[in-house]
C-alpha cells in the first residue's frame, strides 16, 4: 500500500484538527435534529436550521421548492478549478415511535430519525464548514456543492426533485455516506458496483362477485386466490428471472374481508420487489405482471397489478470508490476500510449515479464492543463519534478532488 503524500498527510491533519474543533457543535446540532424529526417533504425546520448555520459561515444557500437546499463552496486556490464535486445528505425521518431512551429522543409523536439522516446532515454540514475555511485560505482546488436532500424515505424520492432543480448541473462526481450500525465507529465500508438494491412497491388487487362461504362454487373464491398470489408469484419469479440478479418479492400487507362466512368481493396484497441487478430491474416488472395473471387465471377472479417504480441500485463507480478508499486511508488510517456487502435495501442516491459518477460508502456507527442494531428500528442508537469520522472522510475527499482526481 502506498503511503499518502506529504501534502495529503498535511491536509488530513488540518482537517482532523478543524473537525475536532467543530465536534461539540455538530453533536449538539445532530441532537437538535434528532429531537425534532420531520417526515418526507415536511423538513421545514431542518432546512431552516441547516441554512442558518451555512449562512452564518458566509455561504450562499439556494433553497429548493418546498424543502431541502443546495450550497456551493467556490474554490479560491490559484489556477483553474478541477471541476465540481458534490456531497449529499438526506433530511427526512421515519414514521416510527422512538423507544431508544435517549435524553434527546424524538419529541414528535410517531416520527423518529431511525435511519441516521440526522447524522448524515451533521456530517455534510461539518464537511461544508471545514471546506469553507479551506476555501477562504486558498486551499480548496475544486468547487464543492453541498446537497441537503428532502424525502429519501418515500417513492419517488427527493433525489429526483434535486435533479429537476438543476442540482447536478456542473457536478462531475458525487459522494455520500450512510450510517451502518454493523460497523464500528472509525470503520468505513465500500464496494465497487451495486451496493444497494432496486426497490419497487407492488400492489396486486383481486376482484370478484363475492358470496357466501357455504357456496364458494358460485363465486370467485377471492381469499383463496390471494393465497395463491402470496405463495406462488414470488416462487414463479425465481423461475422466470435469472437467479443471479437477486430478485426478491416479499409481501408486507394483506387486506380482504371482515366476516368469517362471507367471501369478499375485493382484496389486495402489497409488498416490495427488489433486484440487485439494474438490467434485470428493467424487465422484472413486466414479468411480475404476467406471472400474477397466470397464477390467478384458474381461480376465475379478476386481477390488477400496480407497480410504483422506486429506485435503481446504487451502482458505485470504480474510480470513485478507489478515490474514496484512498481518502479514507489518508484521513482515518489504513485499517479503516472494510468491504461491505450488497444490501437489498433501496436508496435514492442511486438516481444521481444514473447521471454522473460517484460512490456511497457505509459509515460505521456501532460503539466498539457495543450492541449491534439494525436501521429503521425504533430503539436504534448511533454512536455520535461517527460524526467526526464522516466529516474527516468527506472533507478529505472533496479537498483532494481538485488536486488529484
Amino acid at each position: 500500500m502506498v503511503s499518502p503524500s506529504p501534502a495529503a498527510a498535511a491536509l488530513a491533519e488540518r482537517v482532523r484538527a478543524r473537525a475536532a474543533d467543530l465536534n461539540d457543535e455538530l453533536v449538539a446540532f445532530r441532537r437538535d435534529l434528532h429531537a425534532h424529526p420531520e417526515l418526507s417533504r415536511a423538513e421545514h425546520r431542518t432546512t431552516d436550521r441547516v441554512a442558518t448555520r451555512l449562512e452564518a459561515a458566509g455561504l450562499t444557500v439556494r433553497r429548493l421548492e418546498g424543502t431541502g437546499l443546495i450550497c456551493d463552496i467556490r474554490a479560491r486556490a490559484e489556477g483553474p478549478s478541477r471541476g465540481m464535486v458534490a456531497l449529499r445528505a438526506d433530511l427526512d425521518a421515519l414514521p416510527l415511535t422512538e423507544v431508544s431512551g435517549l435524553g434527546f429522543a424524538s419529541t414528535v409523536r410517531g416520527v423518529a430519525h431511525a435511519c441516521g439522516h440526522d447524522m448524515h446532515t451533521a456530517v455534510v454540514l461539518g464537511a461544508g464548514l471545514v471546506l469553507a475555511e479551506l476555501a477562504a485560505e486558498g486551499e480548496l482546488h475544486s468547487d464543492v456543492r453541498l446537497i441537503f436532500q428532502p424525502a429519501e424515505e418515500v417513492q419517488p424520492g427527493g433525489a429526483l426533485d434535486v435533479m429537476r432543480a438543476g442540482g447536478l448541473e456542473g457536478v462531475e462526481a458525487i459522494f455520500a455516506l450512510h450510517c451502518d450500525p454493523k460497523f464500528d465507529v472509525g470503520q468505513v465500508g465500500t464496494r465497487i458496483g451495486p451496493i444497494t438494491s432496486a426497490s419497487d412497491t407492488v400492489t396486486v388487487t383481486l376482484s370478484s362477485t363475492g358470496g357466501h362461504t357455504s357456496r364458494p362454487h358460485l363465486a370467485g373464491d377471492l381469499v383463496a386466490a390471494l393465497g395463491h398470489v402470496i405463495t406462488a408469484v414470488p416462487a414463479m419469479l425465481t423461475r422466470r428471472i435469472d437467479p443471479r440478479s437477486g430478485v426478491n418479492l416479499t409481501w408486507g400487507a394483506v387486506r380482504a374481508g371482515n366476516a368469517p362466512n362471507a367471501i369478499p368481493s375485493v382484496g389486495s396484497v402489497t409488498g416490495t420487489l427488489r433486484c440487485l441487478d439494474a438490467r434485470a430491474w428493467a424487465y422484472a416488472q413486466e414479468i411480475l405482471v404476467d406471472v400474477a395473471k397466470q397464477v390467478v387465471a384458474p381461480t376465475g377472479v379478476e386481477v390488477d397489478v400496480q407497480i410504483v417504480r422506486g429506485v435503481p441500485p446504487v451502482d458505485n463507480d470504480e474510480k470513485s470508490v478507489r478515490f474514496l478508499d484512498d481518502s479514507a486511508r489518508t484521513a482515518l488510517g489504513p485499517d479503516s476500510l472494510q468491504l461491505t456487502e450488497q444490501s437489498l435495501g433501496g436508496e435514492d442516491f442511486a438516481w444521481y449515479l444514473t447521471e454522473i459518477k460517484g460512490a456511497m460508502a457505509r459509515l460505521g456507527t456501532r460503539t466498539p464492543g457495543g450492541r449491534t442494531y439494525d436501521l429503521h428500528r425504533p430503539d436504534v442508537i448511533f454512536d455520535e463519534d461517527a460524526i467526526g469520522v464522516g466529516v474527516r472522510l468527506l472533507t478529505q475527499a472533496a479537498a483532494r478532488a481538485g488536486r488529484e482526481r
